[in-house]
């Protein structure tokens, strides 16, 4: 399990975990149910410089890797998968700013970023354009030495708890494919800038998941990343680095079930012995682990190769999410299946644990398209 970690890494992932044990754990259940955004766990996050591991040291960061960023949101994501995501969004949120961000821009927004006194989201996602980003309808025009920003974004995270959002938009819709799309920040409070609703969900409640209206909004250009036109590159070098946080999501979701099942299995007696002895159990434990060590060290290693800055990363990143994925969503059903009745109810957490892991299969990019975008690489390696 930490045959790849520094040691660095390997403190960072303990006292994080310790952390997420003891004061996070607790609070998993209520924040389910109640379906409020913990700002609590982002406070906590932030008083524990959690937030600040993603940023460079020049812009008060810790300069963290992108490994050291998904053990963090593993080991979150093992006790609740909804303060995990807070992590996984403030870095995908970042990562425009991160990989095409000026140097003013970054000196602007970084250090409220690190300390976690500013929140931010990634509004890609539209109503009728999710995984063909060639759908989007949102405009941004020019205005003198601004633009204008007319749309909607849908099931944006964290969108109604966010200080800046990266709004994609179309600037240049005679451009062409892949070209015509650029990267807006937009700062809470802009006027025209409206949360229209939360959807209510399957799983991950406590995170907000917004529709966003903007109605005419003025920004400088001095919040545009990156030049005209780059949008989509830009928004597909965010995914290559995101995704893997996804995977992190899934590989804690996938860990924190196994334990539950675990320690079930060892203490239910059935037929006079713990059911642990059963060997059918057995054999669900033992699947239920292998999956999700392959699905970590598949993870790891995408998260170095990425960050050695390969040719194939969008592959990497395609299969970690894909494998993580799917190994989430069967190992949760699994571990309710060894938890029997007392697996569908509320009393043992791995009911919200199954219901958190369908949406590792399904945003920044449904398991179909990783299969694509695998699969293109592929064929079109030489």
């Amino acid at each position: 399990m930490s045959g790849r970690l520094t040691q660095e890494q390997i403190d960072l992932r303990d006292a994080v975990g310790q952390l997420a044990r003891e004061q996070i754990a607790p609070r998993a259940a209520e924040i389910d149910q109640s379906g409020v955004f913990p700002r609590d766990v982002v406070e906590l996050f932030a008083r524990q410089d959690v937030f600040a591991l993603i940023y460079p040291a020049e812009y008060g960061g810790l300069g963290g890797t992108l490994l050291t960023n998904c053990l963090m949101i593993e080991e979150v994501s093992r006790v609740c998968a909804t303060s995990g995501l807070i992590l996984a969004v403030q870095a995908l949120g970042s990562l425009p700013l991160l990989l095409a961000g000026s140097d003013e821009q970054k000196q602007r927004w970084f250090p409220g970023l690190s300390s976690g006194s500013l929140l931010n989201a990634f509004a890609l996602t539209e109503a009728g354009a999710g995984s063909d980003s060639a759908g989007i309808r949102t405009r941004a025009v020019r205005d003198g030495d601004g633009w204008r920003i007319t749309g909607t974004k849908r099931f944006i995270s964290q969108g109604s708890e966010a200080d800046l959002v990266a709004v994609v938009a179309v600037t240049d819709p005679e451009a062409g494919r892949h070209r015509d799309l650029s990267i807006f920040y937009v700062e809470r409070g802009t006027p025209g800038f409206e949360v229209a609703r939360l959807e209510h969900k399957m799983g991950i409640r406590g995170s907000p998941t917004a529709e966003l209206v903007f109605d005419d909004v003025r920004v400088p250009d001095a919040n545009r990343v990156g030049e005209v036109g780059e949008g989509f590159r830009i928004a597909m070098r965010t995914l290559n680095r995101s995704r893997p946080g996804v995977a992190a999501q899934a590989v804690g979701i996938a860990q924190g079930a196994t334990d539950v099942a675990v320690a079930y299995a060892r203490e239910r007696v059935q037929f006079g012995k713990p059911i642990g002895e059963q060997q059918m159990v057995q054999a669900m434990l033992a699947d239920m682990a292998t999956r999700t060590e392959a699905a970590r060290q598949l993870l790891y290693e995408a998260c170095e190769r990425i960050e050695d800055g390969a040719a194939d990363a969008a592959r990497w990143a395609a299969m970690c999410k894909l494998f993580a994925g799917d190994t989430a969503m069967a190992v949760t059903t699994d571990a309710v299946q060894v938890l029997g009745g007392y697996g569908y109810i509320t009393e043992y957490p791995v009911e919200r644990m199954m219901r958190d892991a369908k949406i590792t299969q399904l945003y920044e990019g449904t398991q179909q398209i990783q299969r694509l975008v695998i699969a293109r690489a592929l064929l079109s390696a030489q």
